[in-house]
């Protein structure tokens, strides 16, 4: 692994620019994508090898399958909370934890993998709307904000994504 795979992209010219304070905050949550100071979730999970997805290393809490879909879970729901005024959260703790340990298959493996980018993505339209008042109380919330959703998803992945490395290093693969 290169320094390179996990450090900070080039900039996006966001749609507001950098001179109001809501501009200052649609620009910082690039991190959406993640990188800068950070793994990004595709570096720590690049390669990493199919066998390994479903083992809970020795002094782990969890396998990269549980850690993985758990990401899928809490972004998504986070993402509809701030949507979506009718979505119901899954059951904690339970709902935001994949049963098995074991991906069911190598295509859910990918599949996870391409919703939690599909909503990052979702998250950060939806900050970079100029329309969006970031630090409005969402009126079905108890006090959240779009602010405060889109950094509990990047304060999140951030150490989950940690977790993930963990994990490969316990495993003896990272850095392959």
């Amino acid at each position: 692994m290169r320094m390179s795979d996990f450090v900070a992209r080039e900039a996006i010219v966001p749609e507001v620019a950098a001179t109001t304070k809501e501009g200052v905050i649609r620009e910082m949550i690039e991190s959406l994508r993640g990188g800068h100071a950070h793994v990004t979730l595709e570096a720590a999970l690049k390669n990493f090898p199919k066998k390994l997805r479903g083992v809970k290393p020795a002094g782990a809490s969890y396998s990269a399958w549980q850690l993985l879909e758990h990401l899928r879970i809490a972004q998504s729901d986070i993402l509809e909370f701030s949507r979506d005024p009718k979505h119901v959260s899954p059951q904690w703790p339970d709902g935001y934890w994949p049963k098995s340990e074991k991906p069911p298959s190598d295509a859910a493996w990918t599949k996870s993998l391409a919703a939690i980018q599909k909503d990052a993505a979702a998250m950060e339209k939806l900050v970079r709307n100029p329309k969006a008042d970031l630090f409005a109380k969402i009126p079905h919330g108890t006090g959240q904000t779009i602010l405060r959703e889109a950094l509990l998803i990047v304060d999140h992945n951030a150490y989950h994504t940690g977790q993930l490395v963990l994990i490969r290093r316990m495993l003896g693969a990272w850095g392959e």
